[in-house]
């Protein structure tokens, strides 16, 4: 009898333990899923729309924010072969460009025109094989970018340039200076004195050859069918070509930090790729994706 207790004893401990553990984790599931709801119901409730902005007859395929002088922009690219620049501050449409003969189908604002010439400026890509670059603010084409023998499906800008001017991009340190460049083309000079009342002078004593494609440091990428274009943003000179690719491409992205120098596409093959812009190769493909 003893035995058949202790062993009755054991089987509901156990069994217990089992329901004790179900049991939180049970409450611990509709804890979960009821503060997710309460914190999407909270902002469901508090959010609210602020601006719709019309004007397109058709799609609308790609949208770009950014502010210019304190002013808040949108603009738009439409299967209805306009892109369009909508006020986000005043609520209104202020500028609509029809130099596309085909869908627009990637926008985006130019920060190199900001930045090194004051201009406010759109980069669009149509499936007239064509780049077009707007200064919305006089109302007038800038530049056009040839070279595609398919529609153009996305653009992305890289301005090296004004950014790189926001950083230390490189430091020597030796026991009497540091060399470090504040931007991509100075070099200086902190010279250290220990035993002197004046302990430290900076100068600037040469400048740097950077080697980036162009010259410049300012480019544009775009993606087309089984094709990735670079090219000088200011001579529209096309640089180089990656072709490894077996469909539209989609996406196209300058890397940064780590991946400076590269350009990352997706593509409706399924992959993803990596590229060197400096020697041409395709760095890594990855795949995985099922799907477009």
């Amino acid at each position: 009898l003893p035995i058949m207790l202790r062993f009755f004893y054991f089987c509901f401990s156990f069994n217990y333990n089992k329901i004790n553990k179900f049991i939180c984790y049970f409450l611990s599931s509709l804890l979960t899923q009821a503060t997710t709801f309460f914190i999407f119901d909270t902002f469901r409730s508090s959010s609210k729309l602020i601006s719709t902005f019309t004007g397109h007859t058709d799609n609308v395929w790609n949208i770009d924010y950014s502010t210019f002088a304190d002013c808040q922009f949108i603009c738009s690219g439409s299967s209805d072969q306009t892109v369009r620049v909508c006020d986000v501050d005043n609520n209104k449409q202020i500028q609509s460009f029809n130099g596309h003969s085909e869908e627009v189908y990637c926008v985006k604002f130019s920060s190199y025109h900001y930045h090194n010439h004051r201009q406010n400026v759109i980069c669009s890509s149509s499936f007239d094989k064509t780049i077009r670059f707007w200064d919305f603010k006089h109302n007038k084409e800038l530049q056009i970018f040839n070279g595609h023998t398919s529609g153009v499906c996305v653009v992305d800008i890289c301005v090296m340039g004004h950014m790189t001017k926001q950083f230390v991009y490189g430091m020597l340190k030796h026991q009497n200076y540091y060399a470090f460049s504040m931007d991509m083309k100075i070099m200086s000079f902190v010279l250290i004195f220990p035993h002197c009342k004046v302990r430290t002078i900076m100068i600037t004593i040469m400048k740097v050859v950077i080697g980036v494609i162009g010259g410049n440091g300012y480019t544009i990428c775009s993606g087309s069918w089984k094709i990735i274009r670079i090219w000088d943003i200011e001579t529209t000179k096309q640089l180089n070509v990656f072709e490894e690719h077996d469909s539209w491409i989609r996406s196209v992205k300058y890397g940064s930090n780590e991946l400076v120098n590269t350009i990352l596409s997706g593509s409706d093959d399924k992959s993803v790729c990596l590229w060197d812009i400096r020697s041409g190769e395709q760095i890594q493909v990855f795949y995985g994706h099922k799907d477009i």
